[in-house]
């Protein structure tokens, strides 16, 4: 592409050129012109195009741009920028561009990432005044329109400050990088690359690490899996990069921990994804919170957990991840009520046991029931009155305080006689969640406005999925994540397109819901 004065270090002086003129190419090559200096019509058909072109582009989910079909109607999505036509409807990869253009004679196309037009004759993208000013005005402003507005306008009026409206009225930097990347399997390691998929498209964790959350330059801590971590979200946040992403410090991190109890986790075979969550979660607690390594006889974190006791801890997995389980455990005899409260990671829901009880049937359950038995309904429990003596008593869970991100594990897992197997009973999750009916509040005898108040903030909408797909000796682990509106799949370094009812249908393991008001 020829050269219009650009400023380089060794030429700074700014050359003046004249100005464009609408279908003119100064700077494009001599195709562009002759096209766009045929009638009329073809001028005014080809601006409109333009800009439904970068409607799609600018308007919708940076993967949708990339999103093509073969000719067999098969629906492709890259990483790696698409062509769409300038000439029709057509979106094509760069690789059947040319086939395209031989078959249709159309050569002018648009670049699915910035919007820039593609000359197939020159191989080279070319400029022309017309359509560039629409597409700075539409990347810059989000309109077509030449109207400026003032800077108080949004402000004038309360509709406007409706979030639905400024969504649609704003536009994201055109330098922003997605965040939407692959991860690479190193070897069985499909177990830590879902995680770690949820772990980026976390609104929480990815604020803190692009804030400069952990110092990594200031770390001393030998294998810091939390400077692994900040790496990764520097590299999925920070880069415009599409290719696969190595997760290959986070893995030698992971391996060359000493924390204890996941000795086993560390080798080239296939793993638990809920088990490397809870190790991530710990270590990075350790590392962002108190800052100590565990002990020889017994980790501080799990010994905090086991008997319950508060530390008051603000590191970014606490606030993130953390709720309280309240256990209530009254006496049928004499009525004395023994209560205790205790943190919790992540809420399991044992499947073997619940397809057990008559309350429930099995082909029809979902996540909604099985918490309604496991934090609405009260069971019997081994338990001897301190008051009375007597062994008659009832235990009710409830969730005393729930966290930001709330995890749900549906535990598909089971041992039997010394052999493991895998529960594949379908379980139904919703897209919005309320948690409300399983706190302990539900139950006080509050005004019914009060109770509104508070359910307001126990919504949870989805954010990410982890499937565990074949049997416990050939399985994978697949995951999807929202981003925006839009649902994507990601199979290690593959990345999908995916459809609110192809999440809606898969066989959940882990769950993975977000506090409304961050969602």
């Amino acid at each position: 592409m020829a050269s219009s004065g650009a400023v380089t270090p060794a030429s700074p002086k700014v050359i003046k050129i004249k100005a464009a003129k609408p279908g003119v190419a100064q700077f494009g090559c001599e195709h562009i012109q002759g096209f766009l200096s045929g009638p009329p019509e073809r001028l005014e058909k080809t601006i409109m195009h333009y800009k439904n072109c970068l409607r799609v582009i600018f308007d919708h989910t940076p993967i949708i741009p990339q999103t093509s079909k073969s000719s067999k109607g098969q629906v492709l999505t890259s990483l790696t920028p698409n062509y769409l036509c300038l000439q029709c409807p057509t979106t094509t990869t760069e690789h059947d561009c040319l086939e395209h253009g031989n078959e249709t004679s159309h050569r002018f196309y648009v670049e699915s990432k910035s919007g820039s037009l593609f000359c197939q004759m020159c191989n080279d993208f070319v400029w022309d005044p017309t359509l560039e000013e629409l597409r700075l005005r539409k990347n810059g402003t989000g309109s077509f329109s030449t109207k400026k507005r003032k800077q108080d306008e949004l402000f004038t009026d309360p509709s406007k400050e409706d979030a639905g409206i400024i969504l649609t009225n704003t536009v994201e930097a055109p330098c922003r990088a997605s965040g939407i990347r692959g991860i690479y399997n190193m070897g069985a390691t499909c177990y830590m690359n879902v995680i770690l998929q949820s772990f980026v498209h976390n609104p929480l964790l990815r604020n803190f690490y692009l804030s400069d959350g952990h110092k990594s330059k200031n770390c001393d801590y030998d294998h810091c899996m939390s400077c692994a971590m900040d790496e990764m979200f520097q590299d999925f946040y920070a880069q415009e990069s599409t290719s696969g992403y190595s997760a290959s410090n986070i893995l030698a991190s992971f391996w060359l921990s000493k924390r204890k109890g996941y000795e086993e986790l560390a080798s080239n075979k296939e793993q638990d994804a809920h088990e490397f969550f809870q190790f991530l979660t710990e270590e990075l607690h350790e590392i962002n919170g108190d800052g100590k390594l565990p002990s020889q006889q017994e980790d501080p974190f799990l010994k905090r957990l086991k008997t319950g006791n508060e530390t008051g801890c603000k590191c970014i997995v606490h606030q993130t991840f953390y709720g309280k389980l309240q256990s209530t455990i009254t006496c049928q005899n004499c009525g004395d009520i023994n209560t205790s409260v205790e943190s919790f990671l992540d809420l399991s829901l044992g499947l073997d046991m619940l397809s057990k009880k008559k309350s429930l049937k099995v082909s029809n359950l979902s996540v909604q029931k099985c918490l309604d038995e496991e934090y609405k309904n009260p069971e019997r429990c081994e338990y001897t009155c301190h008051a009375c003596g007597t062994q008659e008593a009832k235990k009710q869970l409830s969730i005393k305080s729930l966290p930001n991100v709330l995890c749900i594990q549906l535990k598909r897992f089971k041992q039997f006689n010394g052999s493991a197997s895998k529960i594949d009973t379908k379980v139904s999750f919703p897209l919005k969640l309320e948690m409300f009916p399983y706190t302990n509040r539900a139950r006080v005898q509050d005004s019914k406005q009060q109770n509104f108040e508070l359910a307001r903030g126990c919504t949870y909408d989805l954010q990410s999925v982890v499937v565990h797909v074949g049997n416990l000796e050939s399985g994978h682990y697949v995951s999807y994540s929202r981003v925006g509106n839009q649902w994507l799949k990601f199979n290690d370094h593959t990345v999908t397109l995916a459809s609110k009812s192809q999440v809606l249908n898969e066989q959940a393991f882990l769950l993975f819901y977000v506090i409304q008001s961050l969602a």
